[in-house]
């Protein structure tokens, strides 16, 4: 046995799993009461009486801002809602075919690289980078769910809310009040989630002394996974192969019967951090009700719930907030695929306020590894 195999070899926390890297004031789940908190409120609470503009204020700057400070904030923010002529050819000579968390990160690159300011790394700059991208992305995800349908652009409208106008440039069409508080919702309990793999890979990234646009389209390429962001999607395609409308209830428990067979995992169930359900899921599962009834799709519905008792009664798994979200979307009309995109338009307010909070006490952020291979050994002579 060699010197190496016989040593005491350390223990090895696989995905990092419950091991703290360091410290954010930004969010983290209270086990007491199960509850996420963005700067100490609570999302639930967040999200029934203020606005996703409000959320990004207050996960940027520490608190909730006042009426005059909102003011401000929202004159900002729509006042960057439109794409430069350069963003929108650069996405147009994207092929179809690519998927459009692909042209989401694309079109950040193209921001950054554009960006006279993306070297500096002061918190007043990369505060105005963070907001720029809060604007942008609307327009960035609709015009790439239009242009697959063969639709022009929508131009934003600066006489409506961040929700509205996202709904807005989507469709075509002045949105109903009720859809807007729904989709408003899901972005909040959307927009933060301390060291998750995405936000992760963005403090990574910052920690090497990158620029925020880097940092943000690494949490881009992360979110992608299907294991992360792309749940929500996977989520939509788990309900289109059961089908909604009658019989759906025994539909579903034959599909999970199947799936499970096969060893599959399912997505939208089980969370890495909660213990005793996500606590955003009821929130979310509240606003999925309102698009049922609005939209009359009490067939969704029913198999939202068909397939949640399953998984309870057969794996004791509980859901996550992707599972009532990605039908949410459906409802309203967004493509499967541009579910993760709506996420990054979200998310991005969490990623920029760890990016800044990273470069505030920064440390590269460089883990060791446990080698396993060959011992070493001589490079074989030429013609041996």
């Amino acid at each position: 046995m060699s010197d190496t195999t016989s040593q005491q070899q350390p223990e090895i926390y696989k995905g990092l799993a419950g091991v703290p890297v360091d410290y954010t004031a930004i969010s983290k789940v209270n086990s007491d009461t199960n509850s996420l908190l963005y700067r100490g409120y609570p999302v639930q609470q967040l999200a029934a009486s203020v606005t996703f503009e409000e959320v990004a204020y207050l996960l940027w700057n520490g608190d909730l801002p006042n009426a005059q400070q909102l003011g401000a904030f929202e004159d900002l923010e729509r006042s960057h809602r439109g794409l430069d002529h350069e963003v929108k050819r650069i996405i147009d000579e994207l092929p179809l075919t690519a998927h459009p968390m692909d042209v989401v990160r694309t079109a950040v690159s193209v921001i950054g690289a554009s960006d006279p300011k993306t070297p500096d790394d002061s918190r007043e700059a990369n505060l105005d980078k963070a907001v720029r991208l809060f604007a942008k992305l609307p327009s960035i995800v609709t015009y790439d769910q239009r242009r697959r349908h063969e639709l022009e652009f929508v131009e934003p409208r600066d006489d409506l809310g961040y929700s509205a106008n996202f709904l807005w440039q989507a469709f075509g069409e002045t949105p109903e009040l009720e859809v807007v508080n729904a989709f408003d919702v899901s972005m909040i309990l959307y927009a933060e989630h301390s060291f998750n793999a995405s936000t992760f890979t963005a403090r990574v990234i910052a920690s090497t002394l990158s620029d925020l646009y880097s940092a943000v389209t690494g949490a881009v390429g992360a979110l992608k996974g299907a294991l992360h962001g792309g749940a929500n999607e996977a989520v939509m395609h788990a309900f289109d192969e059961i089908g909604p409308g009658p019989g759906s209830a025994e539909r579903a428990a034959a599909w999970l019967d199947t799936a499970l067979a096969e060893k599959r995992k399912i997505m939208g169930f089980g969370h890495r951090v909660y213990k005793h359900g996500d606590s955003r899921v009821p929130t979310m599962r509240d606003a999925l009700e309102r698009m049922v009834e609005h939209y009359d799709r009490p067939d969704l519905l029913e198999l939202y719930v068909a397939l949640e008792q399953g998984m309870e009664e057969r794996k004791g798994i509980k859901p996550n907030l992707d599972y009532p979200a990605g039908p949410t979307y459906h409802l309203m009309g967004f493509d499967t695929e541009t579910f993760t995109p709506l996420f990054v338009a979200s998310r991005v307010t969490g990623w920029t306020a760890h990016i800044m909070e990273q470069l505030a006490s920064n440390a590269l952020i460089r883990p060791l590894s446990v080698y396993n291979g060959p011992d070493e050994r001589p490079v074989p002579a030429r013609g041996a």
